[in-house]
């Protein structure tokens, strides 16, 4: 009798937040989620900072317009702290709908903001709460880093070894060689949307990027979901206030994609425009056939000639401490009392 490899049905999402707002975004996550479900979905995979939106201004303007708008204020209002009642409500809908849930939010802890993923298990525990290693560019305006423990893969009974990166992490070689070194099966590459500077950056554009993630499906011989926001014509009539702006942003820029171990395309596009999830039968005995010809962390492999030194410790800013007691000079003060 052979082996009986795990094969599931995985949803991605391509869609629109209700942009800074917290509870509107949360319930139209929680929407998602079911919809998910009732389809038969084990795994649904959300875009990068969906709760609650990218924050396309700092690509806009100065910082002085972004605070002066009340951008920056309402953004970090509207960012989801792990310990509230929002996020509660999120890990009690996934736990409903009986799904594995990785989520895309800006994470407010104290005073700072992280671009975070969430994975939550079908029984609403945690399984991992990761931070973009490096916020890319204009973001580090917004939010901080994570750490080496944010590399994680993560293995789940149902669905395999799980793991997730954020945007233009998948163009850092060494850090996506610490997640193949890991034996990664199933990988979310999550992306805000492909409408930024429309059509003169190349680079931020969804050819270069979806192929970022059709690579690491190659590279890794995993499968990849690749969720992808979409923006709405809301965003665009509060972001771009003057007509320069309205050329740096579009509505729309939705380029959702799910690609198999061997680079293939598991499921057709929606229009760049549309919401909705895309949904594909994936089966993980297909990943030993493509490591059967390149493993990037095994067989194939030099580590004789390079290796990646990776620290995957948590990074502590506050190590706590106490004095050792000098126990000779305890006892002679309470012999003198």
């Amino acid at each position: 009798m052979g082996v009986q490899h795990p094969k599931y049905k995985v949803a991605v999402v391509q869609a629109a937040p209700v942009w800074l707002d917290l509870d509107a975004t949360v319930d139209k996550t929680i929407g998602l989620i079911k919809e998910a479900a009732n389809a038969g979905a084990k795994l649904i995979a959300f875009p990068e900072a969906f709760i609650p939106g990218y924050p396309w201004y700092i690509w806009m303007g100065a910082p002085a317009w972004a605070i002066g708008r009340g951008f920056v204020q309402r953004y970090f209002d509207n960012s989801l702290s792990y310990d509230s009642a929002q996020a509660e409500k999120l890990r009690d809908a996934v736990r409903s709908a009986g799904i594995t849930a990785v989520l895309g939010l800006s994470e407010r802890s104290g005073g700072s903001l992280y671009l975070a993923q969430w994975l939550i298990g079908p029984d609403g525990e945690t399984i991992a709460k990761r931070r973009k290693l490096r916020p890319t560019h204009a973001e580090r305006t917004v939010f901080g880093d994570g750490d080496g423990s944010d590399l994680a893969v993560h293995a789940r009974p149902d669905i395999g070894r799980l793991g997730a990166l954020c945007c233009w992490e998948h163009l850092q070689p060494l850090s996506k060689y610490a997640m193949y070194a890991q034996d990664e099966q199933v990988h979310v590459a999550a992306w805000p949307s492909f409408s930024l500077y429309d059509p003169f950056a190349h680079a931020l554009g969804a050819e270069v990027n979806n192929a970022a993630s059709k690579v690491y499906a190659v590279e890794g011989s995993c499968f990849v979901l690749g969720p992808c926001a979409t923006v709405s014509q809301a965003m665009i009539d509060e972001i771009c206030d003057t007509p320069d702006k309205n050329q740096l942003l579009h509505a729309g820029g939705g380029h959702a994609v799910i690609y198999g171990p061997d680079g293939s395309s598991l499921a057709e596009k929606l229009p760049q425009d549309q919401e909705g999830l895309l949904c594909a039968d994936i089966d993980l005995g297909m990943i030993g056939v493509a490591k059967n010809a390149a493993d990037p962390a095994g067989h194939y492999s030099r580590p004789d000639v390079t290796r990646l030194l990776f620290n995957n410790k948590p990074s502590r800013r506050v190590e706590h401490f106490s004095l050792p007691i000098d126990t000779e000079a305890v006892v002679e003060v309470a012999a003198a009392k």
